[in-house]
């Protein structure tokens, strides 16, 4: 199939569906840990696989690694200090656990958009840059089955 009729296709199925976005993916599930540089061994000595460096978010108050499986990842994350939202987190699970997943959408705007209309909340009331450098923005746990549930366009990179 040629690009442009691929292109007409995506519009055309849009039109009928109604819904202006998509998933397209898993783009990697949050493991909050006491510490990443351990958690990070771990999975690379353990498993073999391979591990980015730690690296310091400190507009979101965290040190976040990610670890590279296949077309999806393992963010490990803990908190840098007791503002963090993972500090929180962390307080009620000592060891750490799953925090939440990220999927990915081709279109970050039409998603919120479309699930504000379905009465989801967001924990903010405008996307940030997350970690992976792209806007990104988290659905309330209380209306999405009690899974913190991020959202992440990945080719609208700023």
């Amino acid at each position: 199939m040629s690009g442009r009729f691929q292109s007409v296709l995506k519009i055309a199925q849009r039109f009928v569906t109604g819904k202006p976005w998509k998933v397209t993916g898993l783009n990697h599930v949050a493991i909050a840990v006491p510490n990443v540089e351990k958690a990070a061994q771990f999975y690379r000595e353990t498993y073999g696989l391979e591990v980015d460096p730690p690296k310091k978010a400190e507009a979101h108050g965290v040190c976040f690694s990610f670890v590279h499986m296949g077309n999806t990842k393992i963010e490990l994350i803990s908190p840098l200090n007791d503002k963090s939202p993972i500090a929180k987190f962390m307080e009620k699970n000592k060891n750490g656990g799953i925090h939440h997943i990220c999927i990915e959408v081709d279109k970050l705007d039409p998603t919120i958009a479309s699930l504000k209309e379905k009465n989801i909340r967001f924990t903010a009331p405008e996307p940030k840059i997350g970690a992976s450098g792209v806007p990104v923005i988290f659905a309330h746990p209380k209306d999405t089955q009690s899974v913190l549930t991020e959202f992440e366009a990945t080719h609208q990179k700023k």
